[in-house]
């Protein structure tokens, strides 16, 4: 006890150090800050960005991409295809047809989910679709989509069980996580090993989510405003977002999904919508761009890598934008009111499906059907830069190609895509404030001055993040987000028996009626 308690002090002033001392280099220089911070951690964490993110000898496949990718095969056939079993019961789920206001917990299975979808769908629906079929050509989509369907199987079991093993208080108030259910599973299974595994994950969850979930988004969301409204210091765009977001998370995971519950529905609409618009316009190329999207998948269509080019990056996209198998979206709904920890499982496992199969796929169907991937007019094959990557009509590439896609129907959508952008950045934020801040509470302890420290260390990281481009700092925190998976798959593997017995459970009581409808 006494050494965990050393360890604790030493991880409390270690996050205390790295506050203040972003806090104080905020007086000087932005670039003085960019080349000294970029500096120590490229040279004290390169090694563990370059482990995580290692191709498998002899390919360019990340090796964590294959880890998640195999994880989510795994559950797939495991549960019986279960992402595809249960989705009419889902959304009675959703709807709130069988939830009991009684039941302990803190918010909706609607405002779980959209709470769990606000930290997923963000940038990477639109910026990282953009650079996977530039890499991977239009058949990327067809990857993206198949390890989007198979993701669903990794967030039923990851949800399942966070609610399964959560701490309720007397308050009324939750908190639960791969922290809890790797924790309290494999004590229950008798496994050891288990409070190792739990601590690794937190520290992993509280560097992801000061890094990818703060300082990324608010980098990103300055970029943005900065390209429309003309350059002005970063710092000011970090404080608005800082105050904003404190103003959110100070009142707990309510507060949280009182706002999702509104962003994340109509970010939905508003991007949705406008691609929908836009394939609308132009449906005498849908079928000739799902014929490339088919064609492509197996082919390659002259990309580098040709078929596995494609598999790869459809792969790898999938895999960074619905998080599946990660852990953190178990952190947000553990917090869902309800006894049956099987219920946020289903519910669960529409997100990747959401975010994946159709905000993905609409960004790359916009993309192709516009015509922004040129292709040789005699062969059909797509047209190469030096890098390899397939050149676009417009010479944009990320977050650009995508602007660059819906400006061609409405010229005034690069002004709306910075509201997108500014939404989702927020909303990621503000979910990754949570997980953060569980993962913290675990390791330190539940009580108002804990949950208070790291939520002004987190809104201090924003206006860090907005106002320095930290490479080494982004890619450390990346490596972070992918290290949670390595160790929530290995709970996983381990504890889905458990699941199973859950499920198999539930669906018996269910056909056999035994569940109150209270709408």
């Amino acid at each position: 006890m006494l050494c965990l308690n050393k360890v604790r002090l030493a991880l409390i002033a270690a996050f205390a150090m790295l506050a203040a001392q972003a806090a104080h280099s905020q007086t000087e220089a932005a670039q003085t800050l960019d080349q000294q911070v970029n500096a120590i951690f490229a040279a004290s964490t390169g090694w563990f960005v370059n482990f995580i993110f290692a191709p498998i000898p002899g390919t360019n496949v990340a090796w964590i991409v294959v880890w998640l990718v195999v994880a989510a095969s795994v559950f797939t056939i495991y549960f019986g295809f279960i992402q595809f079993r249960v989705w009419r019961h889902s959304i009675h789920l959703v709807s709130g047809k069988y939830s009991d206001p009684n039941d302990a917990g803190e918010v909706s299975h609607f405002q779980a989910l959209v709470t769990a979808l606000s930290g997923t769908v963000g940038l990477g629906n639109i910026a990282g679709v953009a650079v996977a079929v530039t890499i991977g050509g239009a058949g990327a989509t067809f990857w993206m989509i198949l390890a989007g369907l198979l993701g669903m199987a990794s967030k039923f079991t990851e949800c399942t069980l966070g609610v399964k093993y959560r701490n309720e208080y007397p308050n009324g108030t939750v908190s639960g996580g791969p922290m809890y259910y790797i924790t309290k599973g494999f004590a229950e299974r008798g496994l050891p090993g288990g409070k190792i595994l739990a601590v690794l994950f937190a520290i992993f969850c509280v560097l992801g989510s000061l890094g990818g979930g703060n300082m990324f988004q608010a980098n990103q969301a300055h970029q943005q405003l900065a390209g429309v409204f003309g350059d002005f210091p970063g710092w000011i765009t970090g404080l608005i977002f800082a105050a904003v977001v404190f103003a959110v998370i100070v009142g707990g995971i309510k507060s949280i999904a009182q706002v999702t519950e509104k962003i994340v529905p109509f970010m939905g609409i508003l991007y949705f919508g406008a691609a929908l618009i836009i394939i609308l316009m132009n449906l005498d190329r849908v079928v000739p761009a799902f014929g490339e999207i088919i064609n492509g998948a197996f082919t390659g269509n002259g990309v580098v890598g040709g078929f596995f080019g494609a598999l790869i990056q459809g792969f790898r996209r999938a895999a960074f934008s619905n998080e599946a198998g990660v852990g953190s979206a178990a952190i947000a709904h553990s917090a869902v009111r309800t006894k049956e920890p099987i219920t946020e499982g289903f519910v669960s496992l529409m997100e990747p499906f959401i975010d994946t199969v159709v905000i993905c796929t609409m960004t790359a169907l916009v993309i192709v059907i516009t015509g922004q991937l040129t292709t040789d007019p005699a062969t059909g094959l797509y047209l190469l830069g030096e890098d390899g990557r397939i050149l676009t009509a417009t010479g944009a590439t990320g977050v650009g190609l995508t602007s660059a896609a819906f400006a061609s129907a409405f010229s005034w959508f690069p002004y709306v895509l910075v509201v997108a952008v500014i939404l989702f950045a927020f909303s990621t934020m503000i979910s990754w404030s949570y997980y953060g801040l569980k993962a913290w509470t675990y390791m330190f302890g539940e009580g108002k001055t804990q949950e208070l420290t790291f939520k002004i260390m987190f809104c201090v990281f924003i206006v860090v993040g907005a106002a320095a481009s930290l490479d080494p700092v982004i890619d450390f925190s990346d490596a972070a987000i992918f290290a949670m998976a390595v160790v929530n798959i290995i709970g996983l593997y381990f504890l889905m028996p458990i699941v199973k017995r859950e499920l198999n459970s539930y669906l018996e009581r269910l056909q056999a009626g035994q569940f109150k409808r209270y709408k």
